[in-house]
């Protein structure tokens, strides 16, 4: 392990030169509005839920920002949601299906396609799909070559956008912390993850944004895909081949979904500058798999300076 501290940030700051090791995905953005604030993070929440990692879950889905009554379609509140997926037609069903269960059960809601100017080819179909929900009720209505889909409902109608576009996107970006306190690792992972969110086109898929229980490919059970990073796990220090420092009580990582590489790169880079000057850290490092994991690789050297 090759732990470094760069002249012009704190001694305290003990960055090992690694990469962080990223993969294509595809994603796309939803545009969900509401009567208020409120009901833009209850949609949000519960589109949301579930959405962590591919390796279990049918996407990976998170806030990218909340919006203003001035940055939506209708002129109402609304937050930006990033939902990824390994393929086109499986991000297209499982957005469809999260849709149809949280947003359109919502109380007031809309929802708007967030990326423009997608070719045909690269679109999925979400109103389009709902729409039979209607039972043969519900509306078509073009403005300016937008397909929109008006289904009745208790509270009125719900305005969904026929077509959602979809992108090639960036995943696993990530951040390893750790420090001789479990508050402190805590703590600093916070404000990282806090001055991510502050990058555009990206999202923090885990709770919080935050992942306790990070892990390596595969496992000694056959049927599991991955298993527990045991060569973070402070308990197991003295039983594995370990790669924390002395002293280390807690662990936490950052995994970062981005809908361009450098999107993913200027987020990580956000997160390092807010731990230049965190108490009490032992290590910050990043995770992957020698390059056999994706082609994006992600220097923190490079981030660095």
């Amino acid at each position: 392990m090759n732990l470094s501290s760069p002249a012009d940030t704190a001694a305290s700051f003990p960055w090992v030169d690694t990469f962080a090791e990223a993969f294509p995905i595809t994603g796309l953005r939803l545009i969900v509005t509401a009567v208020d604030r409120h009901w833009t993070e209850v949609a949000a929440n519960v589109f949301c839920g579930n959405a962590t990692s591919v390796i279990a879950c049918d996407v990976e889905a998170g806030v990218e920002r909340f919006l203003s009554a001035t940055e939506t379609p209708d002129g109402r509140p609304g937050v930006s949601l990033l939902a990824f997926g390994f393929s086109r037609d499986k991000l297209g069903q499982a957005v469809a299906s999260r849709v149809g269960q949280c947003i359109l059960t919502c109380p007031t809601t809309a929802c708007f396609n967030g990326i423009e100017d997608s070719p045909a080819d690269k679109q999925v179909s979400i109103g389009g799909l709902l729409r039979f929900f209607g039972d043969g009720h519900q509306i078509s209505k073009r403005i300016a070559n937008k397909r929109y889909w008006r289904i009745p409902v208790m509270d009125g109608e719900f305005l969904c956008e026929d077509k959602f576009g979809t992108t090639k996107g960036v995943a696993g970006g990530n951040l390893l912390i750790g420090a001789t306190r479990a508050d402190s690792a805590l703590s600093a992972t916070m404000a990282a993850a806090e001055a991510m969110r502050q990058v555009p086109g990206i999202i923090l898929p885990f709770p919080g944004g935050i992942v306790r229980s990070g892990s390596k490919v595969g496992s000694r059970y056959p049927k599991l895909k991955a298993s527990t990073n045991d060569a973070y796990c402070p308990s197991l220090m003295t039983q594995v081949a370990s790669e924390l420092p002395a002293g280390t009580e807690a662990m936490y990582e950052i995994v970062i979904d981005g809908l361009s590489l450098e999107a993913v790169r200027n987020a990580m880079q956000a997160g390092l500058a807010s731990l230049s000057t965190a108490p009490h850290l032992t290590i910050i490092t990043a995770g992957n798999y020698g390059g056999k994991l994706g082609p994006y690789h992600i220097y923190l050297r490079d981030l660095i300076s």
